[in-house]
């Protein structure tokens, strides 16, 4: 469960991270950045990245609940 979590954690930190690099540089990252890809969020772009990153840190906080926990 703490490996799910953890792994979860990292992918929707670094998509949320890399959707605003994309955003803040003019397209440099993205390679990063499957919300830049998605045309559904266009236009929404920075909050599905804020939403990631908020999301990602909710996921490391239940990675490390479960780490104290044993499970």
């Amino acid at each position: 469960m703490k490996t799910v979590c953890g792994i979860l954690c990292f992918l929707l930190l670094s998509q949320g991270v890399g959707g605003l690099l994309h955003e803040w540089t003019d397209g440099w990252f993205e390679l990063w950045s499957v919300v830049a890809r998605m045309s559904y969020f266009d236009g929404y772009e920075i909050y599905v990245s804020v939403v990631l990153i908020v999301a990602g840190l909710a996921m490391g906080a239940a990675s490390e609940s479960a780490k104290k926990r044993g499970l």
